[in-house]
């Protein structure tokens, strides 16, 4: 069975100040190596007078290509603490750039840990994390006796009906979890005497952005 996951769907931004030392987080969803390295090098052209631009990327639903960068802080104290956040998080395809101006104090290898990670979870704040997960689109073929059986059913299990045709027969379709689609189909199929005709029309990942259904094909 197919896995849900987080991804970056809007970037954003967070900053925090850490003895007079600005970092600024810049977040911003990608896809590629490439959209990535147009990021980071449009952060680094906009902040170009800034100390540092730090930079982490995670691509691919197995974060198949990860990539970060100290960008001149001491090793292991920016890229790596930036890229652990991500993955601690668990969001997919998003890079994000730490921006920081140097305030005349030296902050140490933990501070700017601290600091450069801390700067990731707020940008992160900031940005839209969608939990994409795998669905079945269906359409569902009744009689008008059914279509209340259908709208209960799915009401109990919080599936989405996205529309529905009136003719002489009633047609919906809806948006079902994958984990459920085996069992809404059982529960009609019982509860109209097996009338209902269910087709399956695709396989989309799908989110839920505030009372918006957004749909993934992948």
């Amino acid at each position: 069975m197919r896995q849900s996951y987080l991804e970056a769907y809007q970037g954003g931004e967070g900053e925090l100040v850490e003895k007079k030392s600005r970092f600024i987080a810049t977040v911003c969803p990608v896809k590629t190596e490439e959209e990535a390295t147009a990021f980071i090098e449009e952060m680094r052209k906009k902040y170009w007078n800034a100390s540092h631009n730090c930079t982490a990327f995670c691509i691919g639903r197995g974060n198949e290509l990860t990539r970060c960068s100290d960008d001149g802080e001491p090793g292991g104290t920016a890229g790596r603490p930036m890229l652990d956040v991500l993955l601690g998080e668990g969001i997919h395809n998003v890079c994000v750039v730490v921006t920081r101006y140097f305030g005349g104090t030296l902050l140490g290898t933990g501070g700017l840990v601290r600091a450069y990670s801390g700067a990731v979870k707020e940008g992160l704040k900031n940005s839209v994390i969608l939990h994409k997960q795998p669905g079945q689109k269906v359409s569902v073929a009744c009689d008008y006796n059914g279509l209340g059986k259908l709208q209960y059913i799915a009401g109990q299990m919080g599936i989405s009906i996205l529309d529905t045709e009136y003719t002489d027969t009633v047609v919906s379709r809806l948006l079902l979890p994958e984990e459920q689609a085996d069992a809404f189909v059982k529960r009609l199929t019982e509860a109209t005497g097996g009338k209902a005709a269910v087709e399956v029309l695709g396989t989309p990942y799908f989110a839920v952005n505030g009372k918006e259904v957004l749909l993934f094909e992948e």
